[in-house]
């Protein structure tokens, strides 16, 4: 059975999209620790992150540092967080989280944001690419 994220690689599940490649994707997190926080995905379903090839994994970091920098132009924070948990989705992703302190990155607390102010920071982020 497909994740959640090969749904929304395959345009079945709706996502607020940053960034695309043939390989990987950005889109918003809908369920935030912060405003901002971004999941980065490879397009092939993989269920863990270390499960990638060497080349994947890499390639996936250095698409995730793109989304960070462009992230921190877009939100005021201390520094972008980067998380690797995997046990939500059984798919790999990289969570970038805007923080500014340690309670950001640790997944108790949750933002909302309405559908309009999503569309609004995904093109904010998008901008800075």
């Amino acid at each position: 059975m497909s994740s959640i994220f090969t749904k929304i690689v395959n345009g079945e599940l709706p996502c607020y999209k940053i960034a695309e490649t043939e390989d990987f994707l950005a889109f918003l997190d809908v369920n935030p620790n912060t405003k901002g926080h971004t999941l980065c995905i490879p397009k092939k379903e993989v269920d863990k992150i270390f499960d990638l090839d060497e080349t994947a994994y890499n390639a996936l970091m250095i698409f995730s540092r793109r989304i960070a920098l462009a992230l921190k132009k877009v939100i005021p924070c201390k520094r972008i967080g980067l998380s690797v948990i995997g046990l939500e989705v059984p798919h790999a992703h990289v969570h970038l989280i805007p923080l500014q302190s340690m309670e950001d990155a640790r997944f108790t607390q949750k933002v909302k944001l309405s559908p309009e102010e999503f569309e609004a920071l995904a093109e904010a982020i998008k901008a800075q690419l």
